[in-house]
């Protein structure tokens, strides 16, 4: 039987790569990445990614770290005030 599911409201940490921000993201991170010019290496728990200029990199709800490209960020998240 197929049923529906709805995501639960989780507040998560993220930071926005503009190419500037390479030591803020390294502090927010931890160490966990490469540079590689305007692309950055993000360990993930699901092995290496790639997170161009305008993705935001996501701290998830145990630690790890991985990027999300915008469109689909502003579709998943709200900022919380």
């Amino acid at each position: 039987m197929i049923k529906k599911f709805r995501k639960k409201p989780v507040t998560i940490e993220a930071i926005q790569w503009t190419g500037k921000n390479l030591s803020e993201i390294d502090n927010f991170v931890g160490g966990s990445i490469a540079n590689k010019g305007t692309i950055l290496i993000i360990h993930t728990l699901e092995g290496d990614m790639e997170a161009s200029i305008g993705d935001y990199i996501i701290r998830g709800v145990n630690g790890e770290f991985y990027p999300c490209k915008p469109d689909i960020f502003d579709k998943t998240y709200e900022e919380v005030t």
